[in-house]
């Protein structure tokens, strides 16, 4: 071929090369504004960013990513979707194709190769916001809470309220790398101070003797580390280090809040759980009850084992109050509680754990403090404002539901229903008005309850009832007659 020849035939390769490349960036440009528009700007930086078109061939487009992690949660979770941006942008392009980059990716642009520097090992990266250090390599839990080295199964103790939550734990505890997993979601709800945390320090204590990977964590210090890894640019490495562990314990999950922190929590469990990885989770309430917390997350929590600790019975209090006080014993030895006084605490000290460790240090300082002997009179005036009454029945707005609902010969789903007949109208303001009165539910939480129905609706229905039942005596009797149906 002449050199004039030649010279042209590279002129026209080198243009339809720079056409190619101005094509294939300005489509890719166009692919990342709509994910991040559709996703939002949170999960577009935790997955897309990082995401580079190598090429296009035929059709499929080839990107690449820097982890072989990151490939596998993109293709599992985004892939799909990747696709069909593509296609809405050009017809051509019909599949995605991810790799895991090895050198340093080739970006096509405008007429050259354009080297992208490589990306850091996730282990080199350094957040600017302190995370919790990883521990030194001997080391079974990966960052996580502080644990308390008193709280071990050897300091709990079991009676019929917490047997088969204690039970359940030691199962887990107990369990060795590579044992089928049991109970998954382990999920334990008690009131405030009857021992949620205390199990759950107490199996992670166990689980890292055996040498697996544990981590301890309150839903408010998950918050936070996520939150500081956003900032930080470092939310790979947050994923990562939560998904490398055997054994993942979340404390105190109604406190779980945020949007974005509970699908990247929702992310965290699915992935452990598909990964056959235990996860166990505490908060004061079952997950159905959580009305903060998604309910796809509320979904999956209830898929696992859910086990209640039920109030302290008083054989229980009694051997958590003997305990206590022959800790106090051995920093005064002259302290002691006689079994009356015992028998006496633990029958009218019925709340939680708190207040018996309450009750122990006010016996402790009357004795110690005033030189009289602990008797049964002597506690009494030394508890006086923790003695209580004998707590109501904690009354759950799906049981005020139900029962209402037989009451007025409907069903649940109508109550919930938009319908607006008079029959159905009715039975949803009185089941309104008896959830504001019998539950510490705010309004906008009885609304949700009620079908995702606004505050001021349930305000109406309140104040709705609330006039009839001093002119209608009929209602106010049923009204009546339902509230001892649900107190019973």
């Amino acid at each position: 071929m002449p050199s004039s020849q030649l010279a042209a035939h590279s002129r026209n390769l080198a243009a339809h090369e720079l056409d190619d490349g101005s094509e294939h960036e300005a489509l890719w440009s166009a692919v990342s504004r709509r994910l991040r528009a559709e996703y939002g700007e949170d999960v577009y930086t935790s997955w897309f960013v990082r995401l580079v078109l190598d090429r296009i061939d035929g059709e499929v487009a080839h990107l690449t990513v820097p982890t072989r992690f990151l490939k596998s949660w993109i293709q599992s979770h985004y892939s799909e979707r990747i696709a069909a941006v593509f296609a809405e942008e050009n017809s051509e392009v019909r599949r995605v194709s991810i790799g895991v980059r090895v050198a340093a990716p080739k970006l096509v642009t405008a007429g050259r190769d354009v080297v992208v520097a490589p990306v850091p090992e996730l282990a080199e990266i350094r957040p600017a916001v302190a995370l919790p250090q990883p521990p030194r390599p001997d080391a079974a839990r990966i960052g996580g809470s502080p644990l308390d080295r008193r709280l071990t199964f050897d300091t709990f103790l079991t009676g019929r309220s917490n047997a088969m939550a204690y039970a359940a734990a030691r199962q887990i505890a107990d369990a060795r790398p590579g044992d089928p997993v049991t109970f998954n979601p382990l999920v334990i709800h008690a009131a405030v101070g009857l021992g949620k945390t205390h199990l759950l320090q107490a199996t992670a204590h166990a689980a890292e003797a055996t040498g697996r990977r544990v981590t301890y964590l309150t839903a408010e210090k998950f918050m936070f580390d996520f939150v500081a890894s956003l900032r930080a640019q470092t939310a790979l490495a947050f994923k990562e280090r939560l998904r490398a562990i055997d054994l993942l314990i979340i404390d105190d999950l109604q406190f779980l809040q945020g949007k974005t922190v509970q699908q990247e929590f929702g992310h965290t469990l699915n992935s452990l759980l598909d990964g056959r990885q235990q996860v166990i989770v505490a908060a004061d309430r079952a997950p159905s009850e959580l009305e903060g917390v998604d309910e796809r997350l509320r979904s999956r929590l209830a898929g696992g084992l859910t086990l209640e600790m039920g109030a302290l019975d008083e054989e229980l209090r009694a051997k958590i109050l003997r305990t206590r006080v022959e800790a106090a014993k051995a920093a005064h030895p002259r302290f002691d509680a006689p079994d009356d006084v015992i028998a006496y605490v633990a029958r009218v000290v019925t709340a939680n754990g708190r207040d018996l460790d309450g009750a122990v240090n006010r016996l402790l300082a009357h004795n110690t403090l005033t030189g009289a002997p602990i008797t049964v009179e002597m506690a009494e005036t030394a508890l006086r404002d923790l003695v209580r009454q004998v707590e109501p029945k904690r009354v759950k707005i799906e049981e005020i539901q139900r029962i209402v609902a037989r009451h007025y010969q409907v069903s649940r789903a109508d109550i919930l229903s938009s319908r607006r007949t008079q029959t159905v109208v009715r039975p949803r303001q009185v089941a309104m008005y008896l959830a504001k009165q019998l539950t510490l539910r705010s309004l906008p939480e009885i609304g949700r309850r009620f079908g995702g129905r606004d505050h001021t609706t349930v305000l109406h229905a309140v104040r709705k009832i609330d006039d009839l039942v001093k002119t209608n005596s009929a209602l106010s009797d049923e009204i009546e007659l339902l509230k001892r149906m649900l107190l019973e």
